[in-house]
């Protein structure tokens, strides 16, 4: 997971600063809608719903607006946006997969396409690097909630592929199928994950120097920095001192 945990969420660290927090509320926003709009308003029988209530939760969002958001999807003023996932090269071959939801498909390709040029890479069609990536569940919990083989003992026990443990928290990696089973089963025991979701996980990462790393970082900054942009997941590694250095 290395690929994955050294930036896997930029701006879900940028995002704790006030002065961006009203962005990061609008996406968790869109996808509340979106998710909403596309199945039941009741997160107990809609997984991508709950999924982005718990995100949405995680980043202290009041529940005001979560209500607010789920209630807009069945509004006669409820945008319809597409998802839409682009897909790259950023500098030193690192693959990109970058997942938006727009209600301007020309508008979006065309941001997108920028970073990746201005950084020195290049968009490619859909399917070009995904197949460098797992698609699967992952769910994560804070460090304290429990000890490690606690966690390890209940995630095999519900289901679970692989277990990881850390300074930051607990991962949990499932098969696609099986998230939302597991996550109930792990909730049950430990309380409300601060993640549940289905992410693109690297099969393998990539090793790159600081000249090139900062460049992907940087790119990858843009993108999570578009309004449009909901996730962005490469299969790279830095130096832990780059990313000090960027405050990644």
């Amino acid at each position: 997971m290395a690929g994955h945990s050294q930036f896997k969420n930029i701006m879900h660290k940028k995002g704790r600063q006030d002065a961006i927090r009203s962005k990061l509320f609008s996406k968790l926003a869109r996808e509340i809608t979106v998710a909403a709009k596309m199945g039941l308003p009741d997160p107990a029988m809609n997984a991508r719903l709950r999924a982005a209530i718990i995100a949405a939760r995680a980043e202290n969002m009041p529940k005001d607006n979560i209500e607010r958001a789920i209630k807009k999807a069945s509004g006669a003023d409820a945008e319809n946006y597409d998802e839409v996932r682009y897909e790259g090269y950023a500098p030193g071959g690192v693959a990109v997969i970058v997942e938006a939801l727009t209600d301007n498909r020309n508008r979006t390709a065309g941001e997108v396409r920028s970073y990746f040029t201005k950084a020195g890479g290049s968009l490619a069609e859909t399917g070009a690097v995904s197949f460098m990536f797992d698609r699967v569940g992952l769910i994560e919990f804070d460090r304290k909630v429990a000890s490690e083989d606690a966690m390890l003992e209940a995630a095999l026990e519900a289901g679970a592929e692989d277990v990881s443990a850390s300074d930051d928290g607990h991962e949990i990696i499932t098969t696609l199928e099986s998230l939302r089973e597991v996550a109930q089963a792990l909730e049950q025991k430990f309380g409300e994950p601060r993640k549940a979701a289905l992410v693109w996980r690297p099969q393998n990462t990539i090793s790159v120097d600081d000249e090139a790393g900062e460049k992907i970082l940087k790119l990858v900054g843009a993108l999570e920095d578009n309004d449009d942009v909901q996730n962005v997941y490469a299969n790279f590694e830095v130096s832990d001192a780059l990313v000090a250095r960027m405050g990644a």
